[in-house]
């Protein structure tokens, strides 16, 4: 059939027809891709152990797709959320204020779930002889107040404290400045320096008699020990005490237990952060770390799950 139309009626057809074209080839534009943000998380590089575990069993029980963990230091993990590259970071601080406004103004809903706790080790070289240290003292170190071991030790002959982090940015410094500096930052450039991974710290500690590392406890757990009361033989993990002049009695190191009865003083939050616009595969996980078994998981691990059950068993060691 052919259509008489007056000439005078074409451009606004046209017009219109231009329109409905653009419309139907007009797609909602957003800042992100939401399936490369589905299909990876990120995570400060010190939960490695505990989180490829957790990875590991949530994948083989779930079809729903595999998820790829981006190990890093725990601002650029948190910088990487908030950019929309991921939608979980697992960190051990939360979204500060000024982060919460900045996603909520893009009309998201960040969640923050915590999921356990960690202790903060403190590991020396097995030459060392002294392994008991307080909070003072090491907040002292940190402040660059201390930086000879013969400051803390009279009779050490060990010299200059060679103290090492993980990494420059890691949950570890971030813990250190804002929990036991009051924000202050890390003094003593030349005695105060960090590598890149924390299996890097263990490796720095045992080649040097003089050094302190400072690490997440899950490093150092002797995987062979359902007991979770044996640390890895390599270098010694410090007791610390909350009193000032630490002692083999107050002092104690981050045991599971001691975690829970709040006997260790060094302890921090495992934080999952969660950004996703709609329930997929980050969101899962990220439930899946606090139901039973990501829980469970938590607990053989030698860390403390936040939904803790622990029961306390008085055991004799015989060491004849």
């Amino acid at each position: 059939m052919i259509l008489n139309i007056p000439m005078k009626h074409l451009p606004i057809i046209l017009a219109l027809s231009l329109c409905l074209f653009c419309a139907c080839n007009n797609k909602p534009k957003t800042d992100y891709d939401y399936e490369a943000a589905a299909r990876a998380f990120t995570a400060d590089e010190s939960f490695y152990p505990i989180l490829d575990e957790e990875l590991e069993v949530y994948n083989a029980l779930h079809a729903q797709g595999e998820l790829e963990p981006i190990y890093t230091d725990q601002e650029d993990a948190i910088r990487r959320l908030m950019k929309n590259e991921v939608w979980l970071a697992f960190t051990t601080r939360q979204l500060s204020p000024k982060e919460m406004d900045g996603l909520k103004s893009k009309n998201f809903m960040p969640r923050v779930i915590p999921i356990g706790y960690d202790g903060l080790a403190i590991i020396v070289n097995n030459a060392n002889p002294d392994t008991c240290i307080t909070v003072r003292d090491f907040k002292r170190i940190l402040s660059g107040e201390v930086t000879n071991w013969k400051d803390i030790y009279p009779s050490s002959k060990l010299g200059a404290i060679d103290v090492v982090f993980d990494n420059p940015k890691s949950s570890t410094v971030t813990w250190c400045v804002d929990s036991l500096l009051d924000g202050k930052p890390i003094q003593g450039s030349d005695n105060i320096g960090a590598v890149k991974k924390s299996a890097e710290v263990v490796d720095w500690v045992e080649k040097h008699e003089n050094a302190l590392g400072i690490i997440g406890s899950n490093w150092l757990n002797d995987r062979h020990d359902t007991t979770n009361v044996t640390f890895k033989k390599n270098v010694t993990v410090m007791k610390v005490s909350r009193v000032d002049s630490a002692t083999v009695s107050n002092s104690w190191r981050p045991y599971q237990y001691y975690i829970y009865n709040g006997n260790y003083p060094l302890v921090r939050t495992i934080y999952a952060i969660l950004n996703e616009p709609r329930s997929g595969v980050p969101s899962g996980f990220a439930h899946f770390c606090r139901l039973p078994k990501g829980q469970l998981i938590i607990l053989r691990a030698g860390l403390l799950p936040v939904q803790a059950d622990i029961n306390r068993r008085e055991v004799n060691v015989n060491t004849q």
